[in-house]
């Protein structure tokens, strides 16, 4: 664990944003590291040298991140976004399956699942997710923190309901990786985003799928996925990878040279100490806003806040060197490790005037 010291060190030397930066909700600063690995990895391709290196970072990525999420970097594939980790799993459904989904949860969480036009998609408020699997819930898809207003799922909840009824899980943790602790190893399938709380580069995604990999197809396999990806890279695929990297999509391979420096900087902190460090700016910014005669939408204990009736102020607040984000009508505030109390106490200020 970091102390206070080298914690604050490490954001010095990574981080110098021009602004008050309150928006990782939307897309997360990028460290001086990996600002630095983008750089390195681009002069190769100017410069004609061999790109192998650049493969290499792709397996550093997946190792890494199979650390945060708890799981072996045998049951991570990693591919470009959610929606694509989610078009894979709508695929594997058979006609007419039930998926129980969040009211309002993020597009790409949802619309893979609607688009099939097959499947019978219901949805519930975020609190009644648990309540309403029933025998015949063939998914259970949620966020684990609410893209709109922050909202933690219950989701030991959501699993044992799902395993009391044979359903399988698939939590997207694009809002939460990077900041609170997760356990992929709970759920059949997750995903993640990078240009969030992971501070990488947009462009990347991780899926994780069960040792027998939950019954999916890998439907928008190429080369990649092959077990000797080189030997894989005319005609039908011979042999898929045998772990889950035959769900893999075409990498990205600028974007992986740079996360994979973020991931490191983030395993360097720990998500323990960012997830003290960012809930507990947010607690300090909810504790103003009743100050101020603002309720929040209540989210206990997440590092994303949303006021209701505020987000028409983001346009002045823009102006006036904050960034936050205007989602349905609300003001949206993330916390993260480039902030500090200082920031929030900007904000409320701002707000109060």
């Amino acid at each position: 664990m970091e102390t206070t010291e080298t914690f604050a060190g490490l954001v010095r030397a990574e981080f110098t944003p021009k602004t008050t930066y309150l928006n990782t909700a939307s897309n997360g600063l990028l460290p001086a590291r990996t600002v630095a690995a983008l750089h390195e990895a681009a002069l190769l391709r100017a410069h004609g040298r061999p790109l192998a290196p650049l493969y290499e970072d792709v397996e550093a990525c997946r190792a890494a991140y199979a650390r945060l999420a708890g799981v072996p970097a045998t049951r991570v594939a990693a591919g470009a976004s959610v929606a694509a980790h989610t078009g894979v799993i709508a695929a594997s459904l058979p006609a007419g399956a039930e998926v129980l989904t969040v009211e309002d949860d993020f597009t790409s969480v949802l619309n893979p699942f609607h688009v099939r036009g097959d499947l019978n998609v219901r949805t519930v408020p975020l609190e009644r997710v648990a309540e309403s699997v029933r025998p015949g819930t063939a998914l259970v898809a949620l966020s684990a923190a609410q893209s709109a207003d922050g909202r933690i799922a219950d989701l030991a909840a959501v699993r044992e309901a799902a395993r009391e009824h044979g359903a399988r899980t698939y939590v997207d943790f694009s809002q939460s990786a990077g900041w609170l602790p997760m356990d992929a190893a709970a759920y059949d399938f997750t995903a993640t985003v990078s240009f969030k709380f992971l501070v990488g580069p947009h462009g990347a995604a991780f899926l994780t799928v069960p040792d027998d990999f939950g019954g999916l197809t890998p439907v928008l396999s190429g080369w990649v996925a092959g077990e000797v990806p080189w030997a894989s890279c005319y005609g039908p695929v011979a042999e898929l990878a045998r772990s889950a990297r035959r769900f893999d999509i075409t990498h990205a391979l600028f974007t992986y040279a740079g996360l994979r420096r973020s991931l490191e900087l983030i395993e360097e902190i720990g998500v323990p100490v960012l997830h003290e460090h960012a809930a507990g700016l947010a607690d300090r910014f909810r504790a103003g806003l009743a100050g101020l005669g603002h309720e929040p939408v209540p989210a206990p204990g997440s590092a994303v806040v949303s006021v209701p009736g505020l987000g028409g102020r983001q346009p002045e607040l823009s102006r006036a060197g904050i960034e936050v984000s205007d989602r349905a009508g609300n003001l949206r505030a993330a916390f993260h490790l480039y902030n500090t109390s200082a920031d929030v106490d900007r904000l409320l200020d701002a707000l109060s005037g």
